[in-house]
């Protein structure tokens, strides 16, 4: 059994970055965490969670396919905080269940690093299953 405790983060695919940190930041009172220019990622700090905003031109932003609108999707995938986090249990029971799990790999979340397991719903969502940092 997988037992969710809460959402660590989302992740939107925005076109107007400056647009998106304004009304995030000025508006609603997030604070940037952290910037990954690199791969186009910024992350906001919104209260206990995170939200990761990333360029539609940058790395991770582009495999999401057209700008977000008609044609293309706005999230890129949303993060559930596990705990426990029993890679083996959560590996044996995704396999019981028909479903297909990424590779564990260290990832930033709002607690810190951490490792976490990315899965895709039946409707093609991206699901991040996420550990504690450590």
């Amino acid at each position: 059994m997988i037992r969710i405790r809460e959402i660590d983060h989302l992740v939107l695919r925005v076109v107007n970055l400056d647009a998106m940190l304004k009304f995030y930041c000025d508006v609603l009172g997030c604070t940037i965490e952290r910037r990954q220019e690199a791969i186009g990622l910024i992350q906001l700090r919104a209260g206990r969670s995170l939200l990761d905003l990333v360029s539609v031109d940058g790395e991770i932003g582009s495999a999401g396919g057209e700008a977000p609108g008609k044609g293309g999707r706005n999230l890129d995938h949303f993060c559930f905080r596990v705990d426990p986090f029993d890679e083996p249990g959560i590996r044996r029971h995704l396999e019981a269940n028909g479903v297909e799990a990424g590779p564990t790999r260290i990832r930033y979340g709002a607690e810190g690093d951490g490792p976490s397991i990315y899965v895709t719903d039946p409707e093609r969502n991206v699901v991040e299953l996420k550990g504690p940092s450590g």
